[in-house]
């Protein structure tokens, strides 16, 4: 009796940790969705001088995650994991601010679902990044809160990534910002859990004219 319950255990230990292991790596920043090419506008936002240091650039990701596109995103990658595929991916095109925050989540969705289908053979379709996300999630049968809280580590990780080769900020910094912002990532995951389209919004403004602005600049580091 003592076996099989140590078998189960040891069963439910390895299914829990590979489904961790799934999502770390579906949101790892070796992923092949080429997030490091994009800033989401912090290029513009650096230029012009509202991002200077480790703490005007966390109090600008850290409004994205509350107010911005960050947050937009979580609630699409549950709305995704919860309803219709197609309806959610339309919604979430129709919601980027700009031609560049279009580009920036179709492409990296379109890189997410064709590594999707070569290492799992899951077929997604062409979706925008954070619905491709949450159809993965879906399918593969994975912890959505879970999911969202990485989802949104990963795009923080990404800006700090940009911001401490533009600013230029050290590496104790961009790490320091990333542990602050920690508890605001969990916090987001729990409350988008059973979101639907009525809990999209942003008001980031800064954010996205510094998004549309950067379509235009003349030299540029980053696609967005």
């Amino acid at each position: 009796m003592v076996m099989v319950a140590r078998t189960a255990t040891n069963m439910v230990t390895r299914r829990m940790t590979t489904d961790i292991l799934t999502l770390t790596q579906l949101l790892s920043p070796n992923f092949p969705v080429g997030a490091f090419a994009y800033s989401h506008g912090l290029e513009t936002a650096i230029h012009d001088g509202a991002i200077y240091d480790a703490a005007s650039l966390q109090d600008w990701l850290h409004d994205l995650l509350h107010f911005g596109s960050a947050q937009s995103d979580a609630v699409l990658v549950n709305m995704t994991y919860a309803g219709d595929t197609s309806e959610t991916d339309s919604i979430a095109r129709a919601f980027a601010a700009s031609a560049e925050r279009l580009k920036e989540t179709d492409l990296q969705g379109a890189a997410f679902c064709d590594t999707v289908r070569e290492v799992w053979d899951i077929e997604l379709g062409r979706l925008c990044y954070p619905v491709a996300v949450g159809q993965a999630v879906r399918t593969m049968g994975l912890d959505p809160e879970l999911c969202t809280a990485l989802y949104l580590q990963a795009f923080i990780a990404n800006l700090v990534a940009a911001a401490m080769r533009l600013v230029p900020l050290g590496q104790v910094d961009g790490q320091k910002v990333q542990v602050a912002l920690k508890p605001d990532c969990v916090a987001i995951a729990t409350t988008c859990i059973g979101a639907t389209a009525d809990d999209l919004h942003s008001c980031t403004w800064g954010s996205d004219i510094a998004a549309m602005r950067h379509e235009t600049k003349y030299s540029r580091v980053f696609r967005s």
